[in-house]
């Protein structure tokens, strides 16, 4: 049967490209993007809702679907404020979940980062990895949490530290070999692959490392 698919962050280089990847897939027949913009994007199975993320309660009724794919993510660097990044990369995603399992979403699927973890000193880090345990606590049905190193790609923004970095991660990663694979540059692409493969397995792991989303994106060419 086709499924309805969320995508949080459509607009984002992830998310832009998961979501024409879910156009292309015949297992899904809605998408239903929401943000505070319209994606511009024209097919029939896209459906806008363009509202605000932090206030899940106003837009609770139309948040039914199979799935939910959050790709939300902001940089220090574009959010300098803390409290801000916060609301973001933590509010975002677990008021997304919430709301994903108080209307009974069987799936939740989100974009964390590689060094995620809520003991670090690294403010960064520590948000991401308290945002992952705030969601593995509501125990949805089907919870994957991908992980990715540096991600490759353009993006329609610049980003000088991101752009230098993926330079060097371009010149280091034939270096990147056995244990150190994780820390190689990795696409979009892959990871939006990885998503959508994990969200139509029965696989139970919740967390991956980016060699883990790289291999999976791989097996399901």
């Amino acid at each position: 049967m086709a499924k309805t698919a969320i995508i949080l962050g459509a607009s984002g280089l992830t998310g832009s490209i998961l979501l024409q990847k879910l156009i292309a897939d015949e297992n899904y027949k809605t998408i239903k993007l929401f943000s505070r913009s319209p994606s511009k994007v024209t097919n029939k199975k896209v459906l806008d809702f363009i509202v605000d993320l932090h206030k899940p309660k106003t837009f609770a009724k139309d948040f039914n679907a199979d799935e939910v794919f959050c790709c939300i993510g902001t940089t220090a660097a574009k959010t300098k404020d803390k409290e801000q990044y916060k609301a973001i990369d933590f509010g975002i995603p677990v008021s997304a979940a919430t709301l994903a399992k108080q209307n009974g979403i069987p799936a939740f699927l989100v974009v964390s980062a590689m060094g995620a973890n809520a003991s670090s000193a690294v403010f960064y880090n520590k948000t991401k990895g308290e945002m992952e345990q705030a969601i593995l606590k509501l125990n949805i049905e089907k919870t994957h949490i991908v992980r990715p190193s540096l991600i490759g790609g353009n993006r329609t923004e610049f980003r000088l530290g991101e752009r230098i970095g993926q330079g060097v991660m371009g010149l280091l990663s034939p270096l990147f070999v056995g244990s150190l694979q994780k820390y190689k540059m990795i696409h979009p692409d892959a990871i939006a692959s990885c998503l959508i493969t994990l969200a139509n397995s029965k696989n139970k792991q919740q967390i991956f490392s980016s060699d883990e989303i790289e291999s999976i994106a791989k097996s399901s060419i």
